[in-house]
């Protein structure tokens, strides 16, 4: 029986998706998340899920962080990207931290299904339509270099400059983790040398790199989501998805 893990933050698309999985998988096992703590939480304490369905625009962080500590703690578990964003910037981006899809928030319920099988398959899977694997492998990746250097820090490393990024100071910090201070300290000292910076303003502004503001040159927004329905074609009606984050302190 296969394990699946969605992490979504709006419960109607949520339950949309549930439904898209049972046309392909009816008897599988479905784990949710509402934020990536919660997901990464899940990932280091189950036993393991043979696929991640992953909205790029979920709380607890922003831009690609989010995709980052997702492969970072199961680096060995596909990833099949459901999301509103169809730039091929993005989807150049997004695949070359080797996630197995990319799909659109607006496909159908039977391409999702089509997706699922095969990344299950081993196979790779980009919507026809949006952006085609090809193109979106010839795009220049002007944040490769800096994706590269945060893909050396630990799990818990990017989730303490998530929280950098919200302005959450050590103690603070600390107090969210259960850690000791120190040992918070110890994680901002390597977030800055692997990062190559000399402050934790520095390491914001790099942050903001990957951002999808910078990412794919517009400012996205959020529209209403409303679900079609059980008899409808459409998974979910099309959808740009808002940047969930705080101005850094």
């Amino acid at each position: 029986m296969a394990r699946l893990l969605m992490v979504e933050d709006h419960p109607l698309f949520r339950e949309a998706l549930e439904n898209a999985i049972r046309i392909t998988l009816p008897d599988a096992e479905l784990s949710e998340a509402t934020s990536i703590d919660i997901a990464t939480d899940l990932l280091s304490s189950a036993t393991g899920f043979d696929l991640i369905l992953l909205d790029l625009s979920i709380p607890g962080t922003s831009g690609l962080s989010g995709l980052l500590r997702i492969r970072k703690t199961a680096p060995r578990t596909p990833v099949l990207v459901v999301s509103a964003h169809q730039d091929p910037r993005l989807v150049a981006h997004v695949l070359s931290l080797g996630v197995a899809g990319y799909i659109s928030k607006s496909t159908s319920k039977e391409q999702l299904a089509d997706a699922i099988r095969s990344v299950l398959r081993g196979e790779a899977h980009v919507q026809a339509g949006a952006v085609g694997l090809a193109s979106a492998r010839r795009v220049k990746l002007p944040a490769r270099d800096l994706l590269k250097r945060l893909h050396e820090l630990t799990p818990q490393q990017l989730r303490v400059l998530d929280m950098i990024r919200c302005g959450l100071q050590n103690k603070q910090i600390a107090y969210e983790l259960g850690i000791c201070e120190t040992t918070v300290k110890g994680h901002v000292s390597e977030i800055l040398r692997k990062l190559q910076v000399m402050s934790r303003t520095k390491a914001i502004i790099e942050m903001e790199r990957i951002d999808f503001v910078n990412l794919i040159g517009e400012t996205p927004s959020r529209a209403p989501i409303h679900a079609r329905g059980e008899d409808t074609e459409t998974l979910m009606t099309a959808e740009t998805t808002t940047e969930r984050e705080a101005p850094p302190a």
